[in-house]
C-alpha cells in the first residue's frame, strides 16, 4: 500500500517542485510535506466530483494555507478537472493563470476560495460547515451530508483569527469539520520554536474539538485517523507531523524550503532520492492514469445520488415576495413621521426580510446595539441548526471569515453586525468577500460622532474612507428609514458585491416624506431637495447629515441664495451612473460641498479644488452628541458662513 500511495504522491510533489522552479516564484515546501496526507484524502476519503465542481453536496476542500497552492491545483489536475489543464500548471503564478501564487475563487473550479492571509480559511470553513448544517436541517440529511476539510499550518494558528474560528466551530459542535494540521514546526523565520510554545493539543480540546497525532507520511496512519474523523461527534484536528519540502537532502525540514524555488541543482537530488526518473511536467502514464481513476470514481459516486440535489437550492426569492409587507410599514411610516435611528429602521426591515428562508442573520455579541435580531429571528445553537442567526459573540473577525464561508457555500445570504468602529477587525475577511464577489452584508452601526459619550475610541473617523477605497465593496450610509429600506434591498439583490450599511446610533429626522415606487437610492446619489430653478450651490451629504444639508439649504435660501441638495448613500454606485447623470448631480453650480462626520479627503473627488468639504479630520470627543457636533463646527452657523465667505 505504501508503495503505491508514495508514488502517488510524488505525482503532487514534482508538479509543484517543477511549477515553482519554472515559475521562479512561489511555496514548494508544503506541498511536498503534506502530499501523503492529501493523497490519502482524496483517494479515500474525499467526496467530490471533477465533472461538477459546484455539485452542493461535495465535501468542502479549503487550503488555509493558501502559499502551498500548488498542492491544490496539482489535485485538482491529476483528478479531472477541466479548469486546471497542465499549461495552467506550468503558467504557474503568471498574468491572468488560474494558477495564482495563491489560490483565487473562481465559480466552478474546484477552487472553494480565495485564500492565502493566513487564517482566514479556518474562518470560511467554519462557515462552510455552519451551511451544511444549516442545509441538513432544512432539507434532510438523505439529502445533505457533507464535510468540510481544511488544511492549516502553523502560520494559521498563529494568526487570532484561528482563535475565534476553532472556539465558535466548538462551541456550536460542528461534527463535520477536520481541521488537517501541517504540523512541520517550521515557519518562514525559521523553527516555529522561536515564536510559539504553544500545546496544540490542549489549545484544540479547550475549545471542545477532538485532536488526534499522526505520523504525517505514514500512509496507515493518515487513513486510520482520516477513518476515524467521520464519525467524531465534534469538530476534530488531525495534527499531521510532517517534514516540509519533504525529498529534498539539502532544504528538508528548514524554512529555505517554504517559500523560494529549491534550485536545479538541489530538484536533481530530490529526483535522485524519490526515484522519479521523469523529466519536467511528466507524469507517467500509469500514474496519471490512477489519478484520473481516483477522479473518475469520485465523479460515479456523485452521479449516482446527484439527482435527489437537483432540488437542494432556495427558490429564486427576492424581496418582492415581500413587497406587500413592505408597503405596509412604508405607509405606516408616512402616517406617523418621526424621528428613528436608523439602526432601528433596519430592524424594522430585517423583522420582515427574516422570512427569506436564506438570510443568516447575526451579531458580534452586540445584537441589542446593532438591532439585527428581532422577534422573527430563531437563534442557531449547538446541535441545534434550525434557526437563522448566529450569536458570535466577541469574534468580529472571525464572524466576517465566517460569513464569507456561508456565502461562498451555497446560495446563503449572510449578514453580520458591529459598531463601524471595529469594521478595522473585520477588513481582511471583507477585502476577500469583495475579491471573491461574494453576497456579504456588513451592518455597521454608531457610525460617526452621533455615538455621543463612549467617545473617540468608539467614534469611526477615517473607516468610512477605508471602506470606500476597497474595490467591488459597497458602502451605503442611509440618511432615513426609507433610505434604509432601499439600501438594504440594493444590498440583498447584488449576488456580485458585498455591502457595507452604516447606520445612526441617534435619532434622525426624515428627509423623504413622500413615498415613491422607485428605489432612488440605485443611483447612489440624487437631489432631495432644492430651493430655486438657478442655484449657486450643490450640497452634498450622507446619513445622519442630510438632515443638517436641508436645513443648511432652507436657511441659505432666506437670504435668497438658492441651493440643492444630494443625498449620496452610496458613492459606488453614484461612480458607476452614466457621465451625463453624474454631471447633471455635480456640475450644475461652481460650488460643491460636502457634509458628512468623518474624514473629508474622499469627498474631494466630487467638490474639487473649489469646493467646501466639512467634517471631522482628528479624533472625536466623549460628550453628548450634539455638543460634539457643536465643537467640531458642524452645526448650520457655522458652514453658512464658511460658503458666504466663499461666495
Amino acid at each position: 500500500m505504501s508503495k503505491h500511495y508514495k508514488e502517488l504522491a510524488n505525482c503532487i510533489r514534482f508538479l509543484s517542485i517543477d511549477a515553482v522552479q519554472k515559475a521562479n516564484s512561489g511555496h514548494p515546501g508544503m506541498p511536498m510535506g503534506m502530499a501523503d496526507v492529501a493523497t490519502v484524502l482524496f483517494k479515500d476519503f474525499l467526496r467530490f466530483n471533477p465533472k461538477n465542481p459546484s455539485w452542493i453536496n461535495r465535501d468542502r476542500f479549503v487550503l488555509s494555507a493558501g502559499h502551498g497552492s500548488m498542492l491544490l491545483y496539482s489535485l485538482l489536475h491529476l483528478t479531472g478537472y477541466k479548469s486546471i489543464a497542465l499549461n495552467d500548471i506550468k503558467n504557474f503564478r503568471q498574468l491572468n493563470s488560474v494558477c495564482a501564487g495563491h489560490p483565487e475563487y473562481h465559480p466552478n473550479t474546484g477552487i472553494e476560495t480565495t485564500t492565502g492571509p493566513l487564517g482566514q480559511g479556518i474562518s470560511n470553513a467554519v462557515g462552510f460547515a455552519i451551511s451544511e448544517e444549516i442545509l441538513k436541517k432544512k432539507f434532510g440529511k438523505n439529502k445533505i451530508d457533507h464535510k468540510t476539510y481544511v488544511l492549516a499550518g502553523d502560520g494559521c494558528l498563529m494568526e487570532g483569527i484561528s482563535h475565534e474560528s476553532l472556539s465558535l466551530a466548538g462551541h456550536l459542535k460542528l461534527k463535520n469539520l477536520i481541521l488537517l494540521f501541517d504540523n512541520n514546526s517550521i515557519s518562514i523565520d525559521g523553527p516555529t520554536s522561536l515564536a510559539v510554545s504553544d500545546d496544540h493539543e490542549k489549545r484544540f480540546k479547550s475549545y471542545g474539538w477532538d485532536y488526534i497525532k499522526i505520523n504525517g507520511h505514514s500512509y496507515k496512519e493518515i487513513f486510520k485517523a482520516l477513518k476515524k474523523a467521520q464519525k467524531s461527534k465534534k469538530p476534530i484536528a488531525i495534527s499531521c507531523k510532517t517534514t516540509i519540502g519533504y525529498g529534498s537532502p539539502n532544504k528538508s525540514g528548514k524554512a529555505s524550503s517554504h517559500g523560494s524555488p529549491l534550485g536545479e541543482k538541489e530538484i536533481k537530488l530530490v529526483r535522485k532520492k524519490l526515484n522519479w526518473k521523469h523529466e519536467p511536467f511528466q507524469i507517467p502514464k500509469d500514474l496519471l492514469n490512477e489519478w484520473k481513476k481516483i477522479g473518475y470514481e469520485a465523479f460515479k459516486k456523485a452521479k449516482k445520488h446527484e439527482d435527489k440535489y437537483k432540488k437542494i437550492i432556495f427558490d429564486n426569492k427576492t424581496l418582492k415576495l415581500l413587497d406587500s409587507s413592505f408597503e405596509k410599514i412604508k405607509k405606516d411610516y408616512f402616517d406617523n413621521l418621526k424621528p428613528l435611528a436608523t439602526r432601528k429602521s433596519s430592524e424594522i426591515f430585517l423583522d420582515i426580510a427574516s422570512k427569506l428562508p436564506n438570510l443568516i442573520g447575526g451579531s458580534a455579541d452586540l445584537a441589542g446595539s446593532n438591532n439585527t435580531k428581532t422577534k422573527n429571528h430563531k437563534i442557531i445553537r449547538p446541535g441545534n441548526f434550525s434557526g437563522n442567526y448566529i450569536h458570535y459573540g466577541v469574534r468580529e473577525h472571525a464572524m466576517c471569515g465566517i460569513m464569507n464561508g456561508i456565502a461562498l457555500h451555497s446560495d446563503l445570504i449572510p449578514y453580520g453586525g458591529t459598531f463601524l468602529i471595529f469594521s478595522d477587525y473585520c477588513k481582511p475577511s471583507i477585502r476577500l468577500a469583495a475579491m471573491m464577489k461574494q453576497r456579504v452584508i456588513y451592518v455597521f452601526t454608531h457610525d460617526s460622532i452621533g455615538l455621543g459619550e463612549d467617545g473617540p475610541t468608539h467614534q469611526p473617523i477615517e473607516q468610512l474612507t477605508s471602506l470606500r477605497s476597497i474595490p467591488n465593496l459597497n458602502v451605503f450610509r442611509p440618511a432615513d428609514f426609507i433610505e434604509t429600506l432601499e439600501c438594504w434591498q440594493l444590498a440583498i439583490e447584488n449576488k456580485n458585491s458585498p455591502s457595507v450599511i452604516a447606520l445612526t446610533r441617534q435619532g434622525i429626522n426624515p428627509v423623504r416624506v413622500k413615498n415613491s415606487s422607485t428605489n432612488e437610492s440605485s443611483a447612489g446619489a440624487y437631489e432631495i431637495l432644492r430651493t430655486g430653478d438657478k442655484i449657486k450651490i450643490t450640497i452634498l451629504s450622507s446619513g445622519s447629515e442630510t438632515n443638517l444639508a436641508c436645513d443648511i439649504c432652507h436657511k441659505l435660501a432666506t437670504e435668497s441664495i438658492y441651493s440643492k441638495v444630494i443625498s449620496m448613500p452610496c458613492q459606488e454606485l453614484f461612480d458607476q451612473q452614466s457621465a451625463s447623470y453624474r454631471n447633471k448631480v455635480l456640475a450644475e453650480t461652481d460650488i460643491v460641498i460636502s457634509i458628512e462626520a468623518s474624514e473629508t479627503s474622499y469627498w474631494k473627488k466630487y467638490t474639487g479644488v473649489n469646493g467646501l468639504n466639512f467634517g471631522i479630520d482628528d479624533f472625536g470627543k466623549s460628550a453628548p452628541y450634539k455638543e460634539i457636533y457643536e465643537h467640531f463646527n458642524l452645526n448650520p452657523e457655522s458652514i453658512i458662513k464658511r460658503i458666504k465667505e466663499k461666495l
